[in-house]
């Protein structure tokens, strides 16, 4: 399975959410792949704690040199072998692989995309879809070429049989919502820009999913000194749940939601079980990662 992780707008969750569906899937026993797509912001490396790769390599070959055709194989990071972070380092060894293909320090968006850096880019993506059981490919917010890229390449023969998903994430407010379905629905969209390169729009649209990130717990919330408050913020989320739903961002179009976690506000990390066991994550953030890697799998989700 190949899953591409997109947004319309920065700050959505994209980047940690993936991430941690990455690696909830690597301790399932999964041979796992994260391909830094975000080419002018690649922050994978740091997201993983591994300072030698935290704003992309240095070192000219990574993902974005390797599609412009500047090195012949893109560098791979076992993620378990090179974290800083003891916790990660110690995963429990039936585990599966967790590889990070990184963006390039300085690296930018392409200028234009031509049919050699297509071609480039469908051939890693049948050899790793061969070696791994799910590749994530973290794109660039909005309507990048990195879509374009993804797209595409994708539409290749070689692609055409293959499990392709695409996760569409947003926060949990009116602008977000309707920035997500335009992402999807609006001009120069998934949908129309999936179009022109000869995807079928049935069969693409049926292969997104929306996922809502830090979604407050509202109807947990009960009366007191902010009884006033409480309610209107129970409307504003009922009136949030109408939007979604006119937007085509409803229930059946959701692959789940991710609550606010304190932990991610204030540092952008994997979420550890020993995070939860020592009172510094919450149980209920796991939970929803360990929920989102199952739905992702399930074929009940896409049906």
């Amino acid at each position: 399975m190949i899953v591409f992780a997109t947004s319309d707008k920065g700050g959505t969750g994209r980047s940690v959410t993936s991430c941690n569906l990455a690696y909830r899937l690597c301790l399932s026993g999964m041979s796992v792949a994260y391909l830094d797509f975000d080419f002018g912001s690649p922050t994978a490396g740091a997201l993983f704690e591994i300072g030698s790769v935290e704003r992309g390599t240095p070192d000219g070959d990574g993902l974005h040199e390797y599609l412009l055709g500047k090195n012949g194989i893109a560098r791979q990071i076992d993620v378990r072998a090179k974290t800083d972070r003891v916790g990660l380092r110690k995963m429990r060894t039936r585990t599966g692989r967790l590889v990070l293909f990184p963006g390039d320090e300085g690296g930018a968006e392409f200028d234009s995309i031509n049919d050699d850096v297509v071609r480039r880019c469908t051939e890693l993506f049948v050899g790793l879809e061969q070696e791994f059981k799910v590749c994530f490919v973290d794109l660039s917010a909005g309507r990048s070429l990195a879509m374009e890229l993804a797209l595409r390449a994708t539409a290749a023969p070689q692609l055409a049989s293959k499990t392709v998903r695409w996760l569409v994430f947003h926060r949990w407010t009116r602008q977000h919502i309707l920035a997500a379905s335009g992402l999807v629905h609006g001009p120069h969209g998934l949908l129309e820009t999936g179009s022109q390169w000869k995807h079928d729009p049935q069969k693409l649209l049926a292969n997104i999913r929306y996922v809502r990130t830090a979604v407050p717990q509202v109807n947990e919330m009960t009366g007191g000194p902010g009884a006033a408050q409480v309610k209107w913020l129970q409307e504003q989320n009922g009136a949030l749940v109408t939007l979604a739903g006119k937007n085509r961002l409803g229930a059946t179009s959701l692959l789940g939601k991710t609550p606010v976690e304190p932990v991610l506000q204030w540092r952008e990390q994997i979420i550890l079980d020993a995070d939860v066991a020592n009172s510094i994550a919450n149980e209920e953030t796991a939970a929803a990662f360990n929920q989102l890697a199952g739905r992702l799998l399930h074929a009940a989700t896409w049906e």
